[in-house]
């Protein structure tokens, strides 16, 4: 079967292609690249959108590993014309956060720094730490990335005993609040002590603080404490007196200050490598440092590398934490125009500068060193990584290193809950995002029989089903950013044979390299040999693999053992006679525990969407017989 011109890349389309690039406008715009299936993988933009996208497609063109992989699957080109730079900019920002496309990463390692996110979408806000940035809601706020971790956590921590705040994810008694209500550091959200109104002014007030807005917070509140105090509310006024004490000393500590500063400004510097560049933004406010971001981009001309930060720092954050002066390490391509949109944003000027004397220029100085201890750090780990790819691949005699490596794990009690991991590294370094989770559906895995080569069998033909589906109608096998490098299985011959025979029904046993890595002896077994290879347990590459094997257990056993609770949670309620799944879902998602369903009145379990009078007395009759 032939593609389609429209499914076809543009680059195996010359004609196509120029025919598209002859009609690009040498305006302002933003423009939209899609692959075969017609989603939108990146999003730009450009003050003449011709010149722009005609350098993607440029013979001799010197482009990065995800832009050169990115170029490969465009299938079409779509763009917008806007009148100005600035409207472009902003339109980028709106559709970026719209469609998220796959390639408009800037960070390499999302799981690097953590963020720290407010739940703004629900009832009563949640506030958790957490190393993946995904939009939940649209609602949903992120600060961050935080370079230093245990900072973070500690004003994190002391945030919680200066406000009454939610304090555990689930209550810990169904009808009475537990202990941290009784002494203040809860508001008793789990019993609806507080209105969502007032517990959002509250949670308002912690992000403040991570806004960089500390000082604006201790001025509300010591207007708040006179007025308590004027008003004969004494008991109110001490406690914004002590949340006012406990501002102070979280400020208190900081050990970079400017003197009668009460400007509020970025300052953004890097320190490149060969192949890639860390960058740091140091937010000052009121002449304090009160946060340190850090991003990883690829190497490229260093005033775009800064400007593509700023540009995704800010598009997601609200205009009172956007600052008042910006300092650069080098200058900006599109200064003006972003200096422009953010000023539009914050309805207030916002400058950028780039400082060469005294105080800023020393700030400047001060950030880039800091980024060039973390390009240090960073350096090490991919010379060590790098180090352990080429052993792996002079040890397996691949043509070129393992890019994407995949690793596959079963894990079951004798049959029971059976389920399998799939976990992915990237140049020799984890890549949460990529994991995928299995529950084995082959019929002779049941409780009491097991069948891991048929797991096994079945987990890879689910993989790769689709990318032998695509082989079969085009003749060829199209490069795309999930096609593994090398697939490691945990096991023996055994495994390996049952996944090696499944590939060659794919017709993909030439396309897929596959070895096991057996856990007794830490053997590698190759496809077709009935003997290990001759390797050291303790050589780079070997260890590598085992990285990766570790790993893919860790992940399987922690989704079994998932499985494995929800079934025994849900074993007594299924005894019910007219309580199917989802009933039994609504239940535990409002009780929370068996424990408490078991307790429960009639009237209490009739307050669960789908279950009526009936059946709650049903219910009950089962646990009160």
């Amino acid at each position: 079967m032939v593609p389609s011109p429209q499914t076809l890349p543009l680059l195996k389309d010359p004609e196509r292609l120029e025919n598209r690039l002859r009609e690009l406008p040498s305006q302002p715009g933003v423009y939209l690249m899609r692959d075969s299936a017609e989603t939108i993988i990146y999003i730009g933009k450009s003050k003449q959108l011709r010149s722009r996208i005609r350098s993607y497609f440029r013979p001799g063109q010197q482009l990065s590993p995800r832009i050169s992989l990115m170029v490969r699957q465009i299938c079409d080109i779509e763009f917008i014309v806007t009148d100005t730079e600035a409207e472009a900019l902003a339109l980028e920002a709106n559709l970026i956060k719209q469609h998220d496309p796959h390639f408009n990463v800037l960070l390499k390692d999302d799981k690097k720094y953590p963020f720290l996110c407010i739940t703004w979408s629900e009832e009563y806000p949640r506030i958790f730490i957490t190393r993946k940035r995904q939009m939940r809601h649209a609602k949903d706020r992120y600060y961050g990335p935080y370079v230093d971790a245990g900072q973070l956590r500690n004003t994190w921590q002391l945030v919680k005993r200066i406000f009454p705040l939610r304090q555990r994810p689930q209550p810990l008694y169904k009808d009475r609040p537990c202990l941290n209500y009784d002494i203040g550091r809860c508001p008793g959200v789990c019993q609806n002590l507080i209105s969502p109104e007032d517990y959002r002014q509250t949670v308002q007030k912690v992000a403040m603080v991570f806004q960089g807005r500390t000082t604006e917070l201790v001025a509300t509140l010591t207007k708040q404490m006179e007025t308590a105090a004027e008003s004969l509310q004494f008991e109110l006024a001490a406690r914004i007196r002590d949340q006012i004490a406990g501002l102070q000393s979280l400020t208190a500590s900081q050990k970079v200050s400017l003197p009668d500063d009460t400007i509020s400004r970025d300052i953004i510097a890097l320190a490149a490598g060969k192949d890639s560049a860390c960058i740091q933004l140091f937010q000052m406010r009121a002449g304090q440092l009160v946060g340190r971001l850090g991003f990883v981009s690829g190497a490229g001309e260093l005033g775009e590398i800064l400007q593509r930060v700023l540009e995704e720092c800010y598009q997601t954050a609200e205009p009172v934490e956007i600052p008042t002066e910006i300092l650069v390490q080098h200058e900006l391509p599109d200064g003006d125009i972003l200096a422009a949109w953010l000023s539009q944003r914050k309805e207030r000027k916002v400058t950028i500068i780039t400082p060469q004397r005294q105080t800023k220029a020393e700030l400047i100085e001060m950030v880039a060193k800091n980024a060039g201890y973390e390009l240090e750090r960073l350096e090490k780990q991919q010379d060590s990584n790098y180090a352990a790819l080429q052993d792996l691949a002079e040890l397996l005699d691949l043509p070129e290193l393992p890019h994407r490596m995949e690793g596959y794990d079963i894990s079951h009690i004798q049959g029971s809950d059976a389920v399998a991991s799939q976990v992915v590294f990237v140049d020799g370094i984890p890549a949460k995002q990529h994991y995928r989770r299995y529950k084995i559906r082959h019929p002779e895995v049941t409780s009491g029989h097991s069948d891991d080569f048929a797991s096994l069998a079945e987990v890879i033909g689910r993989r790769f089903r689709d990318i032998a589906k695509i082989k079969r109608e085009s003749g060829q096998i199209i490069p795309s950013q999930d096609m593994p490098d090398l697939v490691m299985i945990d096991g023996g011959k055994g495994q390996l044979s049952a996944v090696v025979e499944v590939l060659r029904e794919l017709e993909l046993l030439s396309d897929v390299r596959v070895v096991s890595l057996a856990k007794q002896r830490e053997e590698i077994f190759l496809p077709g040999e009935s003997l290990p290879l001759a390797t050291d347990a303790e050589q780079p590459g070997v260890q590598l693999l085992r990285r990766l094997r570790d790993e893919a257990h860790r992940f399987a056993v922690s989704f079994h053992r998932q499985q494995r609770t929800e079934r025994m949670r849900r074993s007594r309620l299924e005894d019910i006679p007219g309580l199917g799944f989802e009933r039994q879902k609504q239940l535990l998602a409002h009780f929370h525990s068996l424990d408490y369903i078991s307790i429960a009145t009639p009237e209490q379990l009739a307050q669960v969407p789908g279950i009526g009078p009936k059946l709650a007395q049903q219910i009950y009759a089962y646990f009160h017989p």
